[in-house]
């Protein structure tokens, strides 16, 4: 085996990286949690002791450097056993974390949290699905209008267009397409106002410009208006403002009709 091969064998993306983004530690977090093990089974008079190590812990921590590494888990622990310790004072005790208010809610709220994120990897698979599925299309010639614009194309153009796909181009003349004639997901009138904010002025021009050539009356079989994605991308303002004159051409001619 050549140095060469061995090390494109060994270039790979790390398990981590392959992954995702790992989880931020928090020390406060990781502190309040240990005096909730702890705490747990505790009397009011044993979780006022434990506070009193913990301080006496502490000061003598920062006589250390070495100790300021920790300052946030510290000041944190030190802030629960306080907590624990006015709660027992009201209820008498044993100490149990699942019948703590506060701790319930910062669990709910990690379900809550993490449901979020399940939901928004979820969505950004779909995107990415999508945006595979609209580049095979492009790619065979088979992105025409026999295919239903879907929600959230909108994203995956974007996505396309990020990775640097030459097939973006495709799909923006599609969706221009699908946006003028009303097709699949833009049937829908809030569909295409959504779009409004979540297209690039080319491709909202651009099927501006579709719009009212079609209104024109005028046949046109596919490629004959090529043209029109090329003078978006070079000037959306000013393909917008055709598509307006042609409207009002159009009207002015059938009133005087």
């Amino acid at each position: 085996m050549s140095t060469t091969d061995g090390w494109r064998r060994s270039r790979h993306v790390p398990e981590a990286r392959a992954q995702g983004p790992r989880t931020p530690i928090d020390p406060a977090r990781i502190g309040r949690s240990s005096v909730r093990r702890r705490a747990r089974g505790m009397t009011h008079g044993e979780a006022v002791q434990a506070l009193a190590d913990a301080e006496l812990e502490a000061h003598l921590d920062r006589r250390y450097e070495g100790g300021a590494d920790h300052s946030d888990r510290r000041a944190a622990e030190l802030a629960e056993w306080r907590r624990i310790g006015r709660l027992l004072a009201v209820i008498g005790g044993p100490y149990d974390p699942d019948d703590d208010a506060v701790v319930q809610e910062e669990l709910a709220e990690d379900r809550r949290r993490e449901e979020a994120e399940q939901q928004r990897r979820q969505e950004q698979q779909q995107v990415a699905l999508r945006a595979d599925e609209l580049a095979g299309l492009a790619r065979s010639g088979r992105l025409d209008g026999t295919v239903a614009s879907q929600p959230g194309d909108e994203a995956s153009r974007e996505l396309l267009a990020d990775r640097g796909d030459y097939r973006a181009g495709a799909v923006d003349d599609w969706l221009a397409r699908a946006l003028a004639d009303h097709r699949g997901h833009y049937a829908d009138p809030g569909a295409r106002r959504a779009a409004a904010a979540l297209l690039p002025a080319p491709v909202r021009a651009s099927a501006a410009l579709f719009a009212a050539l079609a209104r024109t009356g005028a046949p046109a079989a596919d490629g004959d208006l090529e043209f029109v994605g090329r003078l978006a991308q070079a000037d959306p303002s000013a393909t917008a403002a055709l598509a307006a004159w042609l409207d009002t051409a159009a009207a002015v001619k059938g009133g005087a009709a």
